[in-house]
């Protein structure tokens, strides 16, 4: 990490969930196993109100994880001036456990594109994202950690593979990595590769954050097996198998269990928490 940046309170090695208003009584009247929340920063970012009187009441209660999904890191364009400094104030006021966002892409030409779009790994886009962090990490005054994203294709011009791309990248800002290992297998069954085997190679002493949700199967053109990262179900039996994989190799890590779509009750949230819980209670800490 650079010398300027102050690095973050780490999250503890607990399952925690994604918070949704609906669960806001459920989640300060019975947590359950739930031990830690995150937050979506572009939610929290307006000047007051009933969300921020809700995230302070939380965070009062529990370690508050703030996930980025509209930065934009990988974008060609620079990073928004405007977003930049708004998501820098909710840290400030906040001062959460954990920050993050994704290795992916959302806007072009100033249109903002409702998805979170992978990039090839070339040595241009190496040190644009590299930029893009280090740009991130002086306005927020500390470190963030940077998501692998799911992918559909494989770009013809990379240069990298991803785990090593993302090591270089921890390498050149300081950055640490979360590992989505749901995005892992959805990315792995696309493009036929092994997960087990990115896992291997993935820079695990650089991961503060672990993140499973569910994903829909569909098929291509070719009736070949298509997943989608849609968050809208239960995490899969596949994906809970190579999270224990991943546990083995990595040591206790902060899990937290995604659901965007198909909001479903504080009780299943527990039920998948809990599972996290006892795959988290066979590995040292």
């Amino acid at each position: 990490m650079r010398d300027n940046q102050i690095d973050f309170p780490h999250l503890p090695a607990c399952a925690g969930v994604g918070f949704k208003p609906l669960h806001y009584t459920d989640a300060l009247q019975n947590p359950g196993t739930v031990g830690w929340l995150e937050i979506h920063a572009e939610n929290y970012m307006g000047a007051g109100g009933r969300p921020l009187a809700q995230l302070r009441a939380l965070a009062e209660r529990f370690p508050i994880s703030v996930h980025g999904v509209g930065l934009s890191i990988g974008g060609e364009a620079p990073l928004d001036q405007d977003h930049l400094d708004r998501l820098a104030h909710l840290v400030d006021w906040l001062q959460p456990a954990s920050f993050s966002e994704h290795l992916a892409w959302s806007t072009h030409d100033g249109a903002f594109l409702n998805d979170l779009l992978p990039l090839p790994y070339t040595n241009a886009t190496l040190t644009r994202v590299a930029d893009h962090i280090d740009q991130l990490q002086n306005a927020i005054g500390r470190r963030m950690l940077l998501e692998n994203p799911s992918s559909y294709l494989a770009f013809s011009e990379s240069t990298w593979d991803e785990p090593a791309f993302l090591t270089e990248l921890t390498r050149r800002t300081g950055c640490g990595l979360l590992l989505d290992v749901n995005n892992v297998f959805v990315s792995a069954t696309n493009l036929d590769t092994n997960p087990r085997a990115y896992i291997d190679a993935y820079a695990l002493d650089q991961v503060g954050e672990i993140h499973l949700g569910g994903h829909s199967v569909e098929t291509d053109d070719d009736g070949a097996p298509l997943l989608i990262d849609s968050h809208g179900q239960p995490v899969a039996d596949p994906v809970w198998s190579l999270l224990d994989y991943t546990l083995a190799r990595s040591g206790a890590k902060p899990i937290l269990i995604e659901w965007d779509a198909d909001v479903p009750d504080w009780s299943t949230l527990q039920a998948e928490a809990t599972r996290a819980t006892t795959a988290l209670a066979t590995v040292a800490v």
